[in-house]
């Protein structure tokens, strides 16, 4: 249940981290937050959801008090190694469709411990590349179809109206697998139509294609087919 990969990207921040000469440093993707920042929030995140999934089906989000030792203590890599295992030990213990709180609507996601799994292996890629970046040595992220997919379903799924002209967006991987998402004043869907009716398609590494989306890297790194406009607005949109 994405265990594997939650360790794996919650290891590689932490290697950026322990190299970091200075942990005051800006980190790019994030420019309001030092690197210090950037682990007490990846580390915070991990121990609200292991909350999360062990509070079970409840339909409540848990409170701060509810959350263990949530501000950093004692070392800070440590600390961080600590909330990643107290996630995973939390995701082990639970079946994939054990019914969980979340914050997205049902529509884009099932509310569930496999469903909050799959969203933390992106919350973890993401910020291990911010890490890696503002040491100044940033690196692909791995195994990236599948968090595109999450992207597309779950950010642009609950990210409410559409606030343009309805269209369709293709966006198309190197590795293969690609989705065609319908915009409109109802949302965001991932549809079944042929992709020569998109009005933009968006093509990439898996890699390339999930930092342009959480704006980490400029779209220029990216084959854009297609109304320009709506690469724009497709990018402006979801409030991350």
């Amino acid at each position: 249940m994405h265990l594997s990969e939650i360790r794996a990207r919650s290891t590689a921040l932490r290697q950026a981290v322990a190299a970091a000469p200075d942990l005051q440093a800006r980190v790019p993707g994030c420019p309001d937050w030092s690197l210090r920042n950037l682990v007490d929030h990846l580390g915070q995140v991990q121990r609200f959801w292991a909350v999360v999934v062990q509070q079970g089906t409840s339909d409540r989000r848990p409170t701060e008090d509810a959350v263990d030792r949530r501000e950093p203590h004692g070392d800070l890599v440590e600390w961080s190694a600590e909330s990643t295992e107290l996630l995973v030990a939390a995701l082990s213990t639970a079946e994939p469709d054990q019914p969980c709180w979340s914050w997205w609507p049902a529509e884009a996601a099932p509310l569930t411990a496999g469903a909050i799994a799959r969203h933390q292996v992106v919350e973890a890629a993401v910020h291990a590349y911010d890490a890696q970046e503002t040491i100044g040595k940033p690196e692909p992220i791995p195994d990236a179809v599948d968090l595109v997919a999450e992207f597309l379903e779950v950010s642009y799924g609950s990210a409410g109206e559409w606030p343009h002209e309805p269209t369709r967006v293709a966006v198309r991987t190197t590795q293969g697998p690609s989705w065609q998402v319908g915009l409109t004043a109802t949302g965001s869907a991932i549809t079944t139509d042929d992709h020569e009716s998109a009005k933009m398609t968006l093509s990439g590494s898996a890699s390339d294609l999930l930092l342009a989306l959480h704006l980490r890297i400029p779209a220029d790194r990216l084959k854009v087919e297609g109304d320009g406009q709506v690469v724009r607005d497709l990018l402006a949109w979801p409030s991350l």
